[in-house]
This record gives C-alpha cells, sequence and structure tokens, in this order.
C-alpha cells in the first residue's frame, strides 16, 4: 500500500467502516490538540502554523488528516487558510466577535435612535447584576471606582460639565471592570463608546445640577461599600431608568424637528 509523505501511516485510502473510524480518531486528535494549545495562548494570533508535512510528521498521521483537522479549526474560527500560504491563527474568539457586535449596534442605532433605549435596558441589566458580583468580592470597591468618583467630584466642584459627563461614565466603567468578570468586562467595553455618547445627550435634558447627580452617585458608592446590594441595585435601576427617560425626550425632540423640517 502507497504511503503520503514518506514513512508516514496512509489512512487515506477506502478500507470500510473501521479505517473511516480510525481516520475521524486522527484527526480529531489533531484538531483537539492544536485547538487547546491556541485557546491556551501557546500558539497565540498571527502564528503560522508548521506546513502540512511537519504537523503529520509530528502527530503520526497522514497529510489528508491534517487538512482534515484545519478543516474544524477553520470552520471554528481559529485558523485560516490561504492558497500558497501556511495556515495562521486568528481565533475570532469572544473580543473579535463582540466588537462586531458593537459596530452592528451602533448601524442599528443610526437608522433608528429609538434602538438607544433599548441599549439602557441592556445597561440597566448589566450593571445591576455587576453589584451583585461586587458583593461576592472581598473588596466590593476597586481604586478604579474611587479614583472615578474623586474625579466626579473635582469636576463638580470646577462645574466642569464636559469632564463631569466623562468622569461619569467612567465610574460605571470601573464598576464593571471591578467585578472581575472578563466576558463582562469585553462585552461592556465593546459598548462603552455608545454608552458614553447617551450619558453626554442624557445629561443635556434634564435641570439636575452637577453637586444632585454627584451626590446620587457618592451614595452608589456607599452603599456598594456598606454591601447594601438591595439599596445600591435600587438606586442603580432609577438612575438609569431616568437617564432612558431623559434619552426618549431628547429622541422625541429631534424627530419632532425633523418632522417640522421635512
Amino acid at each position: 500500500m502507497s504511503q503520503t509523505g514518506g514513512s508516514q501511516p496512509d489512512d487515506s485510502g477506502v478500507g470500510g467502516a473501521d479505517r473511516a473510524r480510525g481516520r475521524d480518531r486522527l484527526h480529531a486528535s489533531v484538531s483537539g490538540t492544536l485547538e487547546a494549545q491556541i485557546l491556551s495562548g501557546q500558539r497565540k494570533v498571527g502564528d503560522r502554523l508548521p506546513s502540512e508535512s511537519e504537523i503529520a510528521r509530528e502527530f503520526g498521521v497522514s497529510t489528508r488528516s491534517v487538512r482534515e483537522a484545519m478543516q474544524i479549526l477553520e470552520t471554528k474560527g481559529l485558523v485560516r487558510r490561504r492558497h500558497g500560504e501556511r495556515t495562521t491563527v486568528v481565533r475570532d474568539d469572544v473580543a473579535e466577535f463582540l466588537g462586531t457586535l458593537a459596530i452592528t449596534v451602533r448601524q442599528l442605532m443610526s437608522s433608528d435612535p429609538r434602538y438607544l433605549v433599548q441599549l439602557m435596558a441592556v445597561r440597566r441589566m448589566i450593571e445591576t447584576e455587576v453589584i451583585g458580583l461586587l458583593m461576592t468580592l472581598p473588596e466590593p470597591i476597586g481604586q478604579e471606582v474611587t479614583q472615578a468618583l474623586e474625579a466626579m467630584r473635582r469636576a463638580r466642584d470646577e462645574q466642569d460639565f464636559a469632564s463631569f459627563v466623562e468622569e461619569d461614565a467612567a465610574f460605571h466603567l470601573a464598576l464593571v471592570h471591578s467585578a472581575g468578570n472578563e466576558i463582562l468586562t469585553v462585552f461592556y467595553d465593546n459598548l462603552f463608546g455608545l454608552i458614553l455618547e447617551v450619558i453626554q445627550v442624557t445629561s443635556r435634558v434634564p435641570s439636575k445640577s452637577l453637586e444632585a447627580a454627584y451626590a446620587e452617585h457618592e451614595e452608589i458608592y456607599r452603599l456598594i461599600r456598606n454591601r447594601d446590594e438591595a439599596g445600591a441595585k435600587k438606586l442603580m435601576r432609577e438612575q438609569i431608568d431616568n437617564s432612558a427617560s431623559y434619552l426618549q425626550v431628547a429622541i422625541d425632540n429631534v424627530m419632532r424637528e425633523g418632522k417640522k423640517n421635512a
């Protein structure tokens, strides 16, 4: 029986059901090992894998089994194959997927601003859940949160509206980061630009002073620090719901102006 690639075993011929099952096990072993190496970071994004013949020799399989393994990895978004080039690790993982998701969300919002109100509902769910996660930590308030609140205080004292709005967003971002859930952090980070824009819009609708806005955030900070989960969640929901109502007012105003000018 002929062999592929010199001394490699040939599992590419037609040898019945047993041979087919054996080949399935061979390429699954190759793809499983390489997938584990990619997901663990042993093989990094941008790395080029060895040639098919080199991988075949390493695993003691035929190049056909290697090609089948590469197809599996490509389907999972872990590698990219191009004719005449070595296979490259791309790992289209959570961060890249969520980045694409954020772009899609932005496109939806540009076509219909009412999607912004739906974003506020998502934000409320995330940030109230984050409070629950913070309660499980030895120290529920991280340094990043304290620094953001202090920056808000300085902006309040200086009556610096633009800086206050930015630090308002940074405070909420810091709470999410402090929770220690990496998936949630990646998701929120990808939506953060949109959330900041919403905060900038909603901050201009109500007549609430910077003093009152700061006091509200300071109270959320105090409740979390004192591990009053119910109180902190209640105030966070109220704050985001108020922002959503302000946002709706802003959207209604814009749509009314659009109809007038149509």
